[in-house]
Parts: structure tokens; C-alpha cells; sequence
């Protein structure tokens, strides 16, 4: 079974790219293969993966490692998992930088209090001698999004950031991305299942079904007019939830999932679109430009 098919994707320096679909659609498999970080059972088949000039999938796993948190930066989807046990925040911060820079121990200090900080701890000290445990779960969050920053990435690739904590949490987090992004003009990679995060951060919004982009268009477009069908329904269904005060957590089961691995010579949405025509059952819908800045797959559109 692939988990991705045909994806490609851009993220320019400077911008925020939302990566938006239900789950099992393939959001964290992405992020996961960008990091060099797949299972021993996942193999990419074939493609690129470039970062700046440099194809990640043609570097050692040793030059991988010298690249990560420095030039491309993983926040994590369970930082509960995530994080050692056994060891205080400041001790797994200090690692971060032990990996990546030289510096003095009393330098090591210095940074990680002011990481700290920055992350919105009034009192830096003591979170910096607790261990995960002792932590909240937004604490969590803020002590693996400030190891993801600490080096100050090119890239940061944050997988579903808010998708574990209450809505005052989610908006905290929310708020923070925003104000390191301002603050240190990193690329961000946003991973979420979450419409109104991405439609408050994202400059592009990139829509995934069955690990595969079916559109991809600058945020005010995607939000005020998609184009394909699965769009308008996802779209549809989180203002709804908005107006009803629910959050939108659609899930892609994996009953669903066989089905449409079946059906790779169609759409795979087709099954469950209400505006299938005889073509999507038969044929898989290639990628169109409609218009300057946006794609789609999908036969409404054309050649």
C-alpha cells in the first residue's frame, strides 16, 4: 500500500505552507520522509527531496543528521512520546544544542533560559528543572517546539502542533508559531487536520487525499472559493463546526483507505463525491492550473 502517491509540494523561504486533510491521508508520512525519519518498512520508490540545492534521499544518514534541527527542524505530533522520561526539560534543550554548536556550557545555560522565554514561561527556572511529567501538556508542546527552534532552522516542519491541547492551548500555540515565525523569518511546513489554524497562518494552503495533493492555492482563495469537491465539502464542513462550536476532526479510515487503493486507476475521492462523472471511476484525473497560483485534480476543470 503506498501512503503517498505522486505528491509534490514547494515551500519557499519566508512562507508558511499548510498541509491540510483528514486523518491517515498521509500528513505525517510527509513529514516524517522530508526528515529521513521513515520506518524500516516505508521506502520511497522514487522522486527528489530538495533542500535548497541538496537531495536529502541522496545524503548519508550522517550528513542527515548534521542537517536536522539545524537547516530542517521536526516538531512532533505527541511530544509525550517524544520526550525523555528521565531527563529535565533544560537537559533535553542542552542536547539539542550539544548536537549542533559549540558553546560553553554557561553559554548552553544562558540559551536555553532565554528559549524559555521565549516560549511564553514566566518562570523559565523551574520549568527548566521538571521533568515531562511535571509538565501540562501545552507545556510539553512549548518545551519540543523550543528543541525544534533552538538552532534556528531554515525549515520547520510542525505536525499537528494544536491537535492534543484544549482551545485556550490551541490558540497559545497558535500565537506562538506566528510570533517566532515574525521574529525569525523561518520557513514553516504546518501540518494540520485543523481549517481555522491554517486559514489564521498559512500563506498556502496544500489539500491531501489518499497521499495525494488534490489542491494546493494561497490561503484567501482556498478559504473563500475551492475548486474541487472534496475542497467544498472539508471547507463546508469546518464552518459548520465553527458555527456549531465543535472542532473538525474528520477521520480517513482505513476501510476507506483499501477501497481506494483499489481503485487507483480512478479518483480515489470519486466513491464518496457527489459531482463524480463517468471519467473518475476509469481514469485518474491529472494536475491542472485553472487559473495563476493554484491546482487542482480533478475532470471539472479540464486539460
Amino acid at each position: 500500500m503506498r501512503a503517498l502517491e505522486k505528491l509534490s509540494l514547494s515551500v519557499a523561504p519566508g512562507e508558511i505552507v499548510g498541509v491540510l486533510g483528514e486523518s491517515g491521508c498521509g500528513k505525517s508520512t510527509l513529514a516524517n520522509a522530508v526528515m529521513g525519519l521513515l520506518p524500516a518498512s516505508g521506502l520511497i520508490e522514487e522522486g527528489r527531496i530538495l533542500l535548497g540545492a541538496s537531495n536529502l534521499l541522496e545524503m548519508s544518514e550522517a550528513k542527515l543528521c548534521a542537517i536536522r534541527g539545524v537547516k530542517i527542524s521536526l516538531m512532533p505530533q505527541e511530544p509525550a512520546l517524544s520526550l525523555n522520561p528521565v531527563m529535565t526539560a533544560a537537559a533535553q534543550l542542552e542536547e539539542v544544542l550539544k548536537a549542533h554548536l559549540t558553546l560553553r556550557r554557561k553559554d548552553r545555560k544562558e540559551l536555553v533560559s532565554g528559549l524559555l522565554r521565549e516560549l511564553g514561561f514566566k518562570n523559565p527556572d523551574q520549568v527548566a528543572g521538571s521533568y515531562p511529567h511535571q509538565l501540562s501538556g501545552g507545556q510539553r508542546q512549548r518545551i519540543v517546539l523550543a528543541q525544534a527552534i533552538a538552532c534556528q532552522p531554515d525549515l520547520l516542519i510542525a505536525d499537528e502542533p494544536t491537535s492534543k491541547l484544549d482551545p485556550s492551548m490551541r490558540s497559545e500555540i497558535a500565537n506562538l508559531l506566528a510570533t517566532l515565525h515574525e521574529k525569525h523569518g523561518m520557513a514553516i511546513l504546518l501540518i494540520s487536520h485543523d481549517v481555522a489554524l491554517l486559514a489564521a497562518l498559512a500563506n498556502r494552503i496544500v489539500l491531501m487525499y489518499a497521499g495525494r495533493v488534490v489542491e494546493s492555492a494561497p490561503r484567501a482563495a482556498m478559504v473563500a472559493r475551492p475548486l474541487h469537491p472534496y475542497s467544498k465539502e472539508l471547507l463546508q464542513l469546518a464552518r459548520s463546526s465553527a458555527i456549531g462550536g465543535a472542532g473538525i476532526q474528520p477521520s480517513f479510515s482505513m476501510m476507506d483507505r483499501e477501497f481506494a487503493e483499489a481503485r487507483v486507476q480512478g479518483c480515489p475521492f470519486e466513491p464518496r463525491c457527489g459531482e463524480r462523472m463517468f471519467d473518475c471511476a476509469h481514469s485518474a484525473p491529472p494536475e491542472v492550473r485553472p487559473e495563476p497560483g493554484r491546482t487542482v485534480r480533478c475532470f471539472k476543470y479540464g486539460e
